[in-house]
């Protein structure tokens, strides 16, 4: 049920909308979380921490599945089940490290559970489902986040190293959050703390270890889940993402029916603050999220003619996306002259 090898993009059903960057979807917006606490402490707006831990509290799941970090080993990740208000707030901020949520929720469990995963586990969990024949309404509800890929284990570590931080000496370690988009930060036994920008730990490292898979993603928004976050940032004048930290906001999109209903119950009892919002605008500052989807067909042709196999994807159009884009012929030429390079 991997979906690595053959992905099928999401059947878009009457009176829903489609993008060629961001798939099919009922309606969109931008929003942050109500509670300044939670707002403060997610990655950009506190979006997911907030709604999930309104589905416990309003019981309409029995436990959401995420994750956070390892309190034996912080450098770590591991999935948890939030169960509460202090479960959700441990899981709030970016994970920019290797974690399964999935295999935390067994089949027969489906109905009673939520999902926080990763675009690529919300399409395994829609790809099982499907196999076993499972009703839509019964499925878990699935919330999941714009993601530009999973950097290696070894990115985080190289990372603690620089900040002189060993693991027996390390309390907590968070990638973001804490204001927007906040800092790398790790937190000593001592209560010292030492940090590093985002711009600085994901462009310069975290970013540049991203797994090979993950580079070939058709699907880095979430097409598959209920429910899909990320950042909205503010630009510069060249249209580059402005890090500097403000009050975050987010990009919510409900995918499905049942998604846009439970956004609707949420906003209504205040949980969260949401707004109408064209997705164009979102695109604008998403630039990699659109080169990623606009060229992939060519660097699939690039990577095959290096004599490797690819993934298959279905319904994305992405031949038709690749042939109105200038970098097409220079990103197939790139990836077929970086795999012969073994990288």
């Amino acid at each position: 049920m991997c979906p690595g090898i053959r992905v099928t993009a999401p059947t878009k059903h009457p009176n829903q909308h489609s993008d060629d960057t961001f798939g099919s979807y009922s309606s969109a917006w931008v929003g942050w979380a109500t509670d300044p606490e939670i707002r403060l402490a997610g990655s950009s707006a506190g979006v997911i921490t907030a709604f999930t831990n309104w589905l416990v509290e309003t019981k309409r799941v029995g436990a959401v599945v995420a994750s956070q970090e390892d309190p034996n080993n912080p450098r770590n990740t591991v999935p948890l089940k939030i169960l509460s208000r202090d479960d959700a707030i441990k899981a709030a901020g970016s994970r920019y490290a290797p974690v399964a949520n999935l295999p935390m929720v067994a089949p027969s469990d489906f109905d009673r559970h939520a999902l926080v995963g990763k675009p690529c586990e919300a399409t395994a969990l829609a790809q099982l489902s499907n196999a076993l024949k499972i009703p839509e309404e019964n499925r878990p509800i699935t919330i999941s986040f714009f993601c530009a890929g999973t950097p290696r284990q070894s990115a985080t570590d190289g990372l603690a190293d620089l900040l002189d931080a060993s693991s027996d000496e390390i309390k907590s370690l968070r990638y973001r959050g804490d204001g927007w988009p906040g800092t790398f930060r790790i937190t000593l036994k001592t209560g010292e703390s030492r940090t590093m920008s985002y711009d600085e730990s994901w462009g310069t490292h975290l970013g540049r270890t991203v797994q090979w898979r993950c580079k070939l993603c058709v699907d880095g928004t979430g097409g598959h889940a209920d429910i899909a976050v990320g950042d909205y940032w503010e630009v510069d004048s060249k249209g580059y993402p402005a890090f500097e930290n403000a009050d975050g906001r987010s990009v919510v999109i409900a995918r499905t029916r049942r998604g846009e209903k439970l956004l609707a119950e949420a906003t209504r009892d205040g949980a969260l603050s949401l707004s109408p919002l064209d997705l164009k605008l979102v695109a604008a500052v998403q630039p990699l999220q659109v080169d990623r989807k606009f060229t992939l067909a060519a660097r699939l042709l690039g990577r095959t003619l290096a004599g490797k196999c690819t993934p298959r994807y279905s319904g994305y159009g992405l031949a038709r996306l690749s042939i109105t884009t200038k970098s097409s012929l220079k990103a197939a030429a790139g990836t077929f002259v970086r795999t012969r390079q073994g990288r």
